[in-house]
């Protein structure tokens, strides 16, 4: 007889189908991904529908393939944990529905997991969590400084009022005609440039922790345009460089600011910009100075879209006793504060 707990996370917000099982909420057993970029790459961007098709084929194989690593069956799985928003929406109802039927057909608990939630779990696979905690949560479609002062519980102090940085490197990459997905070619030729062109940081009110990069996407497609109006060359990696500066600057010192503000013990950075080298070497620079603060940045596979992290936050829900009914459905708009 074993006190394990194994749970199962099923993760289909937007254009990876994905499947994990993880073990006591910490050690993952089995984390299996199908990636949809080459499917979205032609247009420069994820179509909903496609995602949604490819969701329909790939979230059973998954499934399987999740259980067949960790050598287990599905009886052996004692809780469902799903994405249940923010996200695509088809997309969403994928993986939910797969995660009811599931749950439904072999009796096992459901719980709906929000994708930040996920997001900032995913470095309780590295280490365990020390409150207060503050998490900086960079995707594409999310920016967001959050508070935690205990498990499970979640409050946003500082997000995008615009443009999340993602968002902006991705609409910066296709000025700079770079394939997508474009947060990692910008990254990759800002590390060939140097940041000599003058661009905005928004550093909006002085007591604020929120974020604006719309203005600095702006100030970009301007310097391209006037350049090639005057019929000048604009290096593309002194431009990448000079962009990633002025968003890495931002989020580095809203972020001290705010460790510092609520005195926490450790800073969590999370979601897929988490991947950016430029971010990870500044946070890291940064924080040499502040060391009662314990920085946690996880590895490139947990920073963009997997179900590890799904799993990860879906235990500490099980385990507060949170379970989600069949009537649970997917919701884009779910909110991180109150689900």
């Amino acid at each position: 007889m074993t006190n394990d707990l194994y749970v199962m996370g099923i993760e289909t917000s937007c254009d990876e189908t994905a499947v994990s099982i993880i073990k006591n909420g910490t050690e993952i057993i089995s984390n299996v991904v199908a990636s949809q970029i080459e499917s979205h790459k032609r247009f420069g961007g994820v179509v909903p529908e496609i995602a949604s098709r490819h969701h329909v084929e790939q979230v059973t194989v998954m499934i399987e393939e999740a259980l067949h690593q960790g050598n287990m069956t599905i009886t052996s799985i004692d809780a469902i944990a799903v994405t249940e928003g923010p996200g695509l929406v088809g997309a969403l109802l994928i993986g939910v529905n797969a995660a009811k039927a599931l749950a439904f057909a072999h009796n096992i608990p459901l719980v709906g997991v929000h994708h930040i939630a996920g997001h900032i779990y995913a470095n309780r696979l590295i280490t365990e969590m020390k409150f207060p905690l503050l998490s900086l949560v960079v995707s594409g479609g999310h920016t967001e400084l959050v508070l935690m002062k205990e498990h499970g519980v979640f409050e946003v102090i500082g997000e995008t009022r615009d443009d999340a940085a993602g968002e902006a490197y991705d609409k910066v990459a296709r000025q700079l005609q770079l394939p997508y997905p474009g947060g990692p070619h910008i990254d990759r030729l800002a590390h060939e440039g140097e940041p000599t062109i003058s661009l905005p940081r928004a550093w909006l009110e002085p007591d604020s922790f929120d974020f604006s990069f719309s203005g600095l996407k702006s100030a970009v497609i301007n310097t391209l345009h006037n350049a090639r109006q005057k019929g000048e060359e604009i290096s593309p990696e002194n431009l990448a460089a000079s962009f990633q500066a002025s968003v890495v600057e931002v989020l580095v010192t809203k972020t001290i600011k705010a460790a510092k503000l609520y005195n926490v013990k450790q800073v969590l950075l999370a979601g897929g910009v988490a991947a950016n080298k430029g971010l990870r070497w500044e946070l890291e620079q940064a924080f040499l100075d502040f060391p009662d603060i314990e920085l946690i940045i996880p590895p490139l596979h947990l920073c963009t879209d997997n179900a590890a992290m799904i799993a990860a936050a879906g235990t500490i829900r099980f385990q507060q006793g949170k379970r989600s009914g069949l009537e649970m459905n997917a919701n884009p708009g779910l909110d991180l504060e109150t689900f």
